[in-house]
């Protein structure tokens, strides 16, 4: 039997998977990497540690399935998207801090280039509008911040990309310096349209062509890797972002299938087909994959904080000891008896795209909880969601499916809230690690494992439908109060 080795580097932590060629998940390991806020709205990430955490995940993935490495045909790797690197060249090393999604220091560069009007040709270019959440502002403030960046970038001496180009870069011993369509679409650097990098784009915000790697289709070959040892030389075949990951791996191949990740933050993406689309105000247009000599779009809205507010309330407020005590703490009480939170912690996403906005928690009493504040956290999660759903549901692509993936998923509660929100039935993934399946899915047709989609279609698990329990008239009214809560958040 021959295996996958999915690499899957997320803002949390780093994953290592072997599937197999039914793509079953056949074994699995994760290490953790540091956060770090230097400033209030700032996050960052350490590349070298992430690169060290990804050779290690790899190692305790074959030590604890007693897996050979000699059976691994293909590296394939899915990864946080927008999360910036600026390295040199010479010696490999960062010139800073990975810029992490999350982080708002580039709130200023974004509203400047704004004020100067140049969103609309941003957005028709990309896709995007111009914020922080996405890489370019990241890159420009490294550049302008950093002492001697500016002028070595200039001299041609510094590289940038998201996390995948830093690992293949490393991967290959810096002979491949490459990303996929999908994590160089939100960059704000990339023109959706040619599938190239624009220099109209690099210019406004002054980053040298020089810096950015070459841009692939996610069944590409990425050149060969040793892993650091780990391995004899195995190609690396089929990258892509984690949300789009996670639409290949949902299998939504057709205009109108949609997905929602549930992670560190939730990314809703339904595909539209093989033309960019403009997409409605609030919501963005990426490449949802490209693959089999196709572009797939997809319209998307992302959340900034799903996951994450359980673990603040875990790791911050210690109110729970692990996020599988949330669905008994909810299920404890009839209702949040009043309580909404509104976990505004890095600002708002889509589709407020708000980055001063304050997390708040409102309606206690003196009978308020933790079971009321727990609830109140979920059911925020389920509200975010729906907030991307009903836009998307005005730009006129009919959704067809919705199918749901990520760890929270597990979470009887917040699912039958999540439908009940939408008064609409949704399909759970059978599988946990949708993203890491997308790799591995785009790893095969590089390797001309598969040949189309249907055959991948046809491997697809038993489905799982949970269907709305909630009346209309009720649902109608706690989003009324959502929406009033969300509102309060904005500044």
């Amino acid at each position: 039997m021959k295996y996958t080795l999915a690499i899957d580097q997320s803002t949390s932590a780093t994953k290592a998977m072997l599937f197999d060629e039914n793509t079953s998940l056949i074994a699995r390991a994760s290490v953790d990497h540091k956060q770090f806020y230097p400033q209030l709205g700032w996050v960052e990430h350490d590349p070298e540690e992430i690169l060290a955490n990804t050779y290690k995940a790899v190692e305790l993935v074959f030590q604890q399935s007693g897996i050979e490495a000699s059976t691994i045909k293909a590296v394939a790797i899915t990864n946080q998207r927008e999360t910036v690197v600026v390295w040199d060249k010479r010696t490999g090393k960062p010139v800073y801090n990975a810029v992490v999604w999350q982080c708002n220091r580039g709130a200023a560069i974004c509203d400047q280039l704004i004020a100067q009007g140049h969103e609309p040709m941003v957005t028709e270019k990309t896709g995007l509008i111009i914020n922080p959440y996405f890489s370019a502002s990241g890159v420009k403030w490294i550049l302008d911040n950093v002492k001697g960046a500016r002028e070595d970038a200039e001299a041609g001496h510094l590289l940038m990309g998201t996390i995948d180009a830093w690992l293949i870069w490393n991967f290959t011993n810096g002979v491949k310096h490459a990303t996929d369509y999908t994590n160089a679409s939100r960059t704000l650097l990339f023109n959706i349209h040619t599938l190239d990098w624009d220099n109209d784009l690099l210019r406004i915000f002054t980053i040298p062509l020089s810096m950015m790697p070459e841009a692939l289709s996610c069944d590409a070959h990425y050149g060969t890797t040793t892993l650091n040892g780990l391995l004899p030389e195995t190609p690396i075949a089929g990258v892509l972002g984690d949300s789009h990951g996670a639409l290949a791996g949902q299998m939504c191949f057709s205009s109108g299938m949609g997905k929602a990740t549930y992670g560190t933050g939730s990314s809703i993406m339904v595909n539209i087909g093989e033309k960019a689309l403009p997409a409605p105000n609030g919501l963005v247009t990426s490449v949802g994959f490209a693959a089999n000599g196709k572009v797939y779009y997809a319209f998307e809205g992302n959340i900034h904080c799903t996951g994450a507010t359980i673990k603040w309330l875990q790791d911050d407020l210690q109110l729970i000891r692990s996020a599988a005590e949330t669905e008994m703490l909810a299920t404890s009480v009839e209702s949040t008896d009043g309580v909404y939170f509104v976990p505004a912690f890095a600002g708002l996403g889509a589709p407020w795209w708000n980055n001063k906005a304050k997390a708040l928690i409102c309606g206690m009493s003196r009978g308020t909880n933790k079971a009321h504040i727990v609830r109140a956290a979920l059911e925020s999660i389920a509200y975010q969601v729906k907030d991307l759903m009903s836009l998307i549901q005005t730009s006129g692509v009919e959704l067809k499916e919705l199918r749901v993936d990520g760890g929270p998923v597990k979470n009887k509660f917040l699912m039958q809230f999540q439908a009940d929100m939408l008064q609409a039935k949704i399909n759970r993934s059978p599988i946990e690690e949708a993203s890491a399946l997308g790799a591995v899915l785009m790893s095969g047709f590089a390797l001309k494992y598969w040949k189309s989609e249907q055959e991948v279609i046809a491997l697809r698990k038993d489905n799982d439908y949970i269907v709305p329990a909630m009346s209309v008239a009720k649902a109608q009214i706690l989003y009324t109060d959502w929406q009033k809560a969300v509102k309060r958040t904005l500044m």
